[in-house]
């Protein structure tokens, strides 16, 4: 049996749009955050297959809101690492900073 490049896309598209459902359900249910990586990359990841079998299948309106979807989902993904880095910083100067780690003598 051999596998046409037409079943192919099509099951990449369904790979893509399934992620996307699954996105959209972990953060209905409360079990995914929107700013969580697990939802931004299972989102991008949707978005990707999806610009890709529309682009493929010349639908360039569903492949320019993918697109958007991920540069979206992209500076949210710079915009959460950074404030997580800068929580981490701060975690940090606060435990270098904490009472037992004072030096009192100085």
């Amino acid at each position: 049996m051999t596998i046409s490049l037409l079943t192919v896309i099509t099951a990449l598209g369904w790979a893509g749009a399934i992620a996307g459902l699954v996105a959209y359900g972990m953060v209905s249910k409360g079990r995914w955050t929107a700013n969580s990586f697990a939802f931004q990359i299972t989102n991008m990841a949707g978005a990707v297959v999806m610009t890709v079998v529309a682009g493929v299948n010349g639908v360039w309106p569903s492949a320019a809101a993918n697109v958007a979807w991920i540069v979206i989902g992209a500076q949210t993904l710079m915009t959460v690492s950074k404030a997580r880095a800068a929580a981490r910083r701060e975690a940090e100067a606060v435990r270098v900073e904490s009472p037992e780690q004072v030096d009192l003598a100085a």
